[in-house]
């Protein structure tokens, strides 16, 4: 058995009111970080603050789980995170193309939303330079059989800025345990499973919670049917960049500086 010493999970929030909910049901006795993405940060620019902040911490698995995911079975996540011990996996998630039914994007990456990393070995490998030079598609490159799902997908979609990662973890000859998902009756909220077992539903649009009705009281639903009572009071490590929105903004006006200044063919 793992030592849950040397697991943590990360969630990068945007919405607080939501993970001082959905914190409660978190796997116990690990280490909490937390990424304030009230300022825009997400995605690649997550996980390259992450590997910053954590790289010289004491972690051998990383969860990585938004702050709408409803955790229903955390013995399943540590019977996930034995297997990929067991069998070598680097990876572990839910693909982004073809198994959710509004995610319609790339099958050979996956989804940030929930995602189980050894840790201990991508910190080993991490080349940040070398990694972003992975956001490409070479066709038939990957060989999954991806016959049995169930919606649309794109294999040549690069929808999401951090598919890089998961392509260079791939290409360095990385093993994915892609898991399995099915969708909730609302069409929108899906649940992840190992083994069968089920391990977390995944409710999205934590950003809107609290402010839109539609998605609030579909949330809602599920805190209630997994008996989330309140706010809990858990212990997390919390990392903000708070230049990051001015660093964007600034970025971005440079990019349109520089395409008025590009030469017109």
């Amino acid at each position: 058995m793992i030592a849950k010493e040397s697991i943590a999970l990360l969630t990068t929030v945007a919405n607080f009111d939501l993970y001082q909910k959905t914190a409660s049901l978190f796997p116990s006795n690990i280490t909490l970080y937390v990424i304030d993405g009230t300022n825009g940060m997400h995605g690649i620019d997550s996980i390259l603050y992450m590997m910053k902040k954590l790289k010289n911490k004491s972690i051998d698995w990383l969860i990585m789980a938004d702050e709408d995911v409803v955790f229903t079975n955390t013995d399943a996540v540590f019977e996930l995170i034995s297997f990929m011990q067991e069998k070598n996996y680097t990876v572990a998630g839910i693909r982004d193309g073809g198994l959710i039914a509004h995610r319609n994007f790339n099958p050979y990456a996956i989804n940030t939303f929930f995602s189980v990393l050894n840790f201990k070995e991508i910190k080993s490998l991490w080349n940040k330079n070398e990694m972003l030079k992975n956001q490409y598609i070479i066709p038939k490159e990957f060989d999954d059989n991806l016959d049995n799902l169930p919606f649309i997908y794109d294999v040549n979609s690069l929808y999401e800025p951090y598919y890089c990662f998961y392509f260079w973890l791939r290409r360095m000859g990385k093993e994915f345990l892609f898991l399995e998902s099915q969708m909730e009756r609302d069409a929108i909220a899906n649940t992840i499973y190992f083994n069968n077992k089920q391990i977390a539903v995944h409710t999205w649009y934590a950003r809107v919670y609290g402010k839109n009705e539609k998605h609030t009281q579909r949330i809602d639903y599920y805190l209630q049917k997994f008996k989330v009572v309140g706010t809990a009071k858990v212990h997390y490590t919390m990392y903000k960049k708070y230049t990051f929105a001015l660093v964007k903004k600034v970025e971005k006006v440079l990019k349109k500086i520089h395409a008025k200044l590009r030469p017109k063919a």
